[in-house]
């Protein structure tokens, strides 16, 4: 496998972790937020979904058909991170999929030293390569998926990528609670 294979299966294997992280759920599990900020699952995956979908088409002077309403002027601020009665999880992952398509299409298509320029990016470092951006779609992609496993995690205990993910290990509910149980036993004795 090449290099811009390497890096353009590292982003879907990231983008697929991401994106199962609504499975099973209800449409309110799926949308409640769960942080402080408003954190929730399908507001990363239309988050995402929308980024990437500039990063690999505008910035390389290849429009997509897609539509980003949320990322109108007029839009709502961070109108990307959530989603609103009225528009269906089944759109969003659309949305997610078109994008994705999309994106993998310029990817494809174009060398790995393409020259692009981010417009939303200060001069400065707007100048990028398509490799640069590979980079940071695996890395956002990534650290968004992260938000969603913990964010899952705190809907209805679901851990990992999958539920037989061999990176998690396997315990029974009590097994869990004493090891939390211990953690914060430990952490409670440095506050002190």
């Amino acid at each position: 496998m090449d290099e811009k294979a390497t890096l353009l299966h590292h982003l879907r294997t990231a983008r697929s972790d991401l994106r199962s992280k609504v499975d099973g759920l209800d449409d309110y599990d799926a949308r409640r937020p769960l942080t402080p900020t408003g954190t929730n699952l399908l507001g990363l995956i239309k988050h995402v979904a929308s980024v990437q979908v500039g990063y690999f088409t505008d910035t390389f002077g290849r429009p997509a058909a897609i539509a980003v309403p949320w990322f109108e002027p007029d839009a709502e601020p961070d109108a990307d991170m959530w989603v609103p009665a009225d528009e269906s999880t089944a759109s969003v992952l659309a949305f997610h999929d078109a994008s994705a398509q999309a994106s993998d299409a310029a990817i494809e298509d174009l060398p790995l030293d393409a020259p692009g320029t981010v417009p939303w990016w200060p001069d400065d470092r707007s100048s990028v390569t398509l490799h640069q951006i590979l980079v940071h779609m695996i890395n956002e992609t990534a650290r968004h998926a992260g938000h969603a496993d913990i964010v899952r995690e705190l809907i209805d205990g679901a851990a990992g990528r999958r539920p037989d993910d061999p990176s998690m290990p396997q315990r029974p509910e009590e097994e869990w609670a004493r090891y939390r149980a211990r953690i914060e036993e430990a952490a409670r004795a440095v506050g002190s």
